[in-house]
C-alpha cells in the first residue's frame, strides 16, 4: 500500500472527527451555552477524547472559532436549501417568509445568540463574531429577496425585506425561554400578507 493511500483514510478519520467536534461544539452551545461549552464537554459529546479534541482545537478559543465559521456556513448554507423555487404569488410570499422564522427559531440560530452574548463582554471574540455576523446578515438578505423575487429599487422593499428578517430574528428570541410556535405562525402569516401587499403594489 503506498504511503498516499495510507494517508487518505487518516485524512478522512481526521476531517470526521473535526466535523463531529463542531456539530457537538454547536450542540453544546445551543442546550447549555458558552459557559458549559468547554473543550472537554465537547469532546465528551462528540465521542472523542479530549486529546483527540485539542489536536484539532487546543483551546477553546480554538473551538469556538471554528465554530462560528461553521454556525455561519450552516446557517448560510440552511437558509439557501430552505428557498423553494416557486412561482410567483402570496402562497410563495408566505411560504418564504415562514423558512426565514423557523431558520432563527433553530439550533443554529441558538448557538449563534449564545456567542453573541459571550462576545459582548470579550473583545478578541467579538472581533471575530462581528464581521461573521454581517456576511451571514448580507448573505440572508440577498437570498431573500432572490426567494421573493422582489424589486428593491421600488420604494420600500427593501426596508420590508429587512423588517422580514429582523422580526423573524425578534421571534427566534421569543422562542428561547418558551415554545412560541403557535404565536409566530399567527405572527408570521400576517407579517407575509403585508409584506406581499407591499411586492405587489
Amino acid at each position: 500500500m503506498t504511503s498516499e493511500a495510507v494517508r487518505q483514510p487518516q485524512q478522512d478519520r481526521s476531517r470526521a472527527t473535526r466535523q463531529r467536534l463542531l456539530e457537538a461544539a454547536i450542540d453544546s452551545l445551543a442546550q447549555v451555552g458558552w459557559s458549559g461549552s468547554t473543550v472537554a464537554v465537547v469532546a465528551e459529546r462528540a465521542g472523542v477524547s479530549r486529546g483527540a479534541a485539542q489536536h484539532h482545537f487546543p483551546t477553546r478559543e480554538d473551538l469556538v472559532t471554528a465554530a462560528i465559521e461553521y454556525v455561519t456556513g450552516e446557517r448560510i448554507a440552511h437558509l439557501s436549501d430552505a428557498m423553494p423555487d416557486l412561482p410567483p404569488g402570496p402562497e410563495r410570499t408566505e411560504l418564504v417568509v415562514t423558512t426565514i422564522g423557523e431558520l432563527y427559531a433553530g439550533k443554529f440560530f441558538r448557538a449563534a445568540l449564545q456567542l453573541w452574548v459571550a462576545a459582548a463582554s470579550d473583545d478578541q471574540l467579538r472581533a471575530q463574531v462581528v464581521p461573521l455576523e454581517a456576511r451571514v446578515g448580507r448573505e440572508a438578505h440577498r437570498m431573500t429577496v432572490a426567494a421573493l423575487g422582489a424589486d428593491e429599487s421600488r420604494p420600500g422593499v427593501r426596508e420590508a425585506v429587512q423588517a422580514t428578517l429582523d422580526l423573524a430574528r425578534g421571534l427566534g428570541l421569543a422562542n428561547l425561554l418558551t415554545d412560541d410556535r403557535a404565536r409566530r405562525t399567527r405572527v408570521l402569516s400576517q407579517w407575509a400578507t403585508v409584506l406581499h401587499a407591499t411586492l405587489s403594489a
